[in-house]
């Protein structure tokens, strides 16, 4: 099983939105992520996302297109400065989650699940993108499976 880590799309600048919700483009973005997704076959059990706007408004755009059987939910621990290791400790590795967030928390709990360490990330996100980690089946280690992102280069 899989755990899908992802990035939440652009947000509009806190003088135009004191929420930072997405921004047309993040919107945008995030949809096309989300239909490449759905198109691929990817399949999520349920959406955590943190308490901003930005990643909820990120969670409802992935599960209108995943739809999810367990739906949408806030979970607290997911937000930037938040204690990975925290979070890994329960990290369930048997059902298909994603998790909708800020950085530095994602590459920090990426580099964590894959090294033991949040220092050194192993990978650079991008808003609205997905980074698919998956336990290795002969060691049980995290590995990163595959990632979809919204610009290459």
């Amino acid at each position: 099983m899989a755990l899908f880590l992802v990035q939440h799309g652009q947000s509009l600048p806190k003088d135009k939105d004191p929420n930072k919700g997405l921004s047309e483009a993040g919107i945008h973005e995030t949809e096309r992520i989300a239909q490449v997704a759905k198109g691929y076959g990817v399949h999520v059990s349920s959406i955590a996302h943190s308490g901003k706007t930005r990643a909820r408004q990120t969670a409802e755009i992935f599960e209108a297109a995943l739809k999810p059987s367990g739906g949408i939910h806030e979970s607290s621990g997911l937000s930037p400065l938040d204690d990975v290791t925290v979070f890994a400790d329960t990290a369930d590795s048997t059902k298909d989650v994603m998790l909708v967030g800020h950085l530095p928390f994602m590459e920090r709990l990426t580099a964590y699940l894959i090294t033991g360490s949040i220092e050194g990330p192993v990978f650079k996100f991008q808003n609205s993108g997905i980074v698919c980690l998956d336990k290795f089946p002969d060691t049980l280690s995290w590995v990163i499976k595959w990632a979809l992102m919204p610009h290459i280069g």
